[in-house]
């Protein structure tokens, strides 16, 4: 008998998800156990129903895909995470594998590619799209050190314009931590002000999308 792959499609998008859902029932190996609509809706269906795979958007009104990940994969370890998303800079591509993700897929791949990955990762193998793995080529330019995965949520969340407490509050961590963390980044990037931290987020596609239900 050939083994089942319960999946669990997180999109704030109904007819995205419903288009996923779709493409994924027409395979008899995989069953898709549930639809989220939010972050804070995947964590409480991922506990419930301890899928093998997710489908992770990123972008999402309440808790984003990168938080619910890392809290997803906190709780119940033994779940593969796929990033599904439309965002092909290397900043997202890096952030969610530091998150714990397992595979990045861009959305405008062929309907296929998306059973290809999930494949891939129940296998125990790291998957990225072609897209995904040429935005991770290196680069020739100056090499800077790394922003952690936590950094880089930060950094999305400041270079939207919230305030440290409002970035604590969205993270669930405290003002302190934030600060600590604000203060890396800028070290790290070599930028001094918050419309610097701004203006390299706008440079590197970080916030492109945001806020908009991308």
């Amino acid at each position: 008998m050939t083994a089942i792959t319960r999946v669990l499609v997180v999109d704030d998008h109904p007819m995205v998800a419903e288009g996923i859902q779709s493409i994924l029932e027409g395979y008899e190996d995989i069953e898709v156990v549930a639809a989220a609509a939010g972050g804070r809706d995947a964590i409480t269906r991922a506990e419930d129903l301890l899928p093998d795979v997710i489908l992770m958007d990123l972008n999402m009104p309440d808790v984003g895909g990168l938080s619910a990940t890392e809290i997803i994969l906190e709780r119940c370890p033994d779940i593969r995470v796929l990033i599904l998303s439309m965002h092909d800079s290397p900043e997202y591509i890096s952030a969610a594998l530091s998150h714990g993700a397992v595979g990045y897929v861009l959305k405008d791949v062929q309907p296929e590619e998306i059973k290809t990955a999930i494949d891939a990762v129940m296998r125990g193998e790291q998957y990225l799209c072609t897209g995904a793995a040429g935005s991770l080529a290196p680069s020739s330019g100056t090499s800077r050190e790394a922003l952690t995965g936590r950094e880089q949520t930060i950094l999305l969340e400041l270079a939207q314009g919230k305030s440290n407490k409002e970035v604590a509050i969205a993270l669930d961590i405290s003002v302190r931590t934030v600060e600590t963390h604000r203060k890396n980044i800028k070290r790290k990037l070599g930028i001094s002000s918050t419309a610097g931290l701004t203006r390299y987020a706008l440079e590197h596609g970080v916030l492109q999308g945001t806020g908009r239900g991308i």
